[in-house]
């Protein structure tokens, strides 16, 4: 009995002294491009028809801990860009410059999911590891080109720029939820808003939770326009609001909001200092 509780008690200050040792993290929001006019009710379940926003295309910046993070990295090809005319369109690379961040300076990216604007920037860093789900990699490497498969919203030449970083040992699978990819910054699959999406959260004074796309607006956090058919989506946003300890503390993938409520200069939101 004595040996068992000395073991627990051991585990406890080990876990106590390893959350002791997580840096504190800055994180920035870097607004690349704005896509104008965007109908509400196609990204708010059962939003206002009649409401239209401009949405925010954007990078997250996280330092700290000896690492210059980027959690998505953009786009810069034009495959997409007709059907999702942007106004304001900075390439990602030369925007984090704008943050006092060269390029080179990078040291990882974390995609949150496979989609063009998201992991369409892989290839401007010349000396980041790149971690995304094994599952996202596995199946838009493979599956989704198939007959029957899904690869809509998929640029073929950003997979295979990630291919080529594969090949680079520049690639770094994450498996599954809640998996910790940094100290204090840990990974957690979404609800399949591509086939394995994933949002971090990153631990501190105070903690936040970086959504991408799992949730695309603030409006999205309110339960206002939610049916029975998206409880999926709910619990998970309901889970992000606990991670994060507030929903203040979670923050939208698109929403343009987060450049009036968190210090602002130009392109960048100051979401938290160290």
């Amino acid at each position: 009995m004595k040996r068992l509780l000395f073991s627990v008690i051991g585990v406890a200050l080990l876990t106590i002294a390893v959350h002791a040792q997580s840096p504190e993290y800055s994180i920035e929001a870097i607004r690349y491009a704005t896509s104008p006019g965007v109908p509400v009710a196609e990204l708010v379940v059962n939003g206002p028809k009649d409401q239209k926003v401009d949405i925010a295309m954007v990078v997250w910046l996280i330092r700290g801990g000896g690492h210059t993070i980027l959690f998505d990295s953009g786009f810069h090809r034009d495959t997409f860009v007709k059907n999702f005319p942007m106004k304001d369109y900075v390439r990602p690379d030369e925007a984090l410059k704008i943050a006092g961040v060269q390029p080179g300076d990078v040291t990882d990216i974390v995609i949150s999911h496979a989609h063009w604007d998201h992991m369409g920037g892989i290839d401007l860093f010349p000396k980041a590891t790149v971690w995304i789900q094994r599952e996202e990699y596995r199946y838009y490497t493979g599956d989704a080109w198939q007959k029957g498969g899904n690869d809509g919203g998929i640029d073929p030449q950003d997979v295979q720029a990630l291919v080529k970083l594969n090949t680079e040992h520049r690639v770094q699978f994450v498996d599954g939820d809640d998996v910790e990819i940094f100290p204090g910054i840990r990974a957690y699959t979404g609800s399949r808003h591509t086939y394995s999406s994933q949002y971090l959260r990153v631990a501190g004074k105070p903690t936040y939770v970086l959504a991408s796309d799992n949730v695309y607006f603030y409006l999205n956090l309110s339960a206002t326009f939610s049916d029975a058919d998206h409880a999926a989506n709910i619990a998970q946003q309901n889970r992000m609001i606990e991670l994060a300890g507030s929903v203040d503390r979670v923050v939208p993938g698109h929403d343009i909001l987060q450049f009036q409520k968190f210090p602002t200069n130009g392109r960048v939101a100051k979401i938290k200092e160290k």
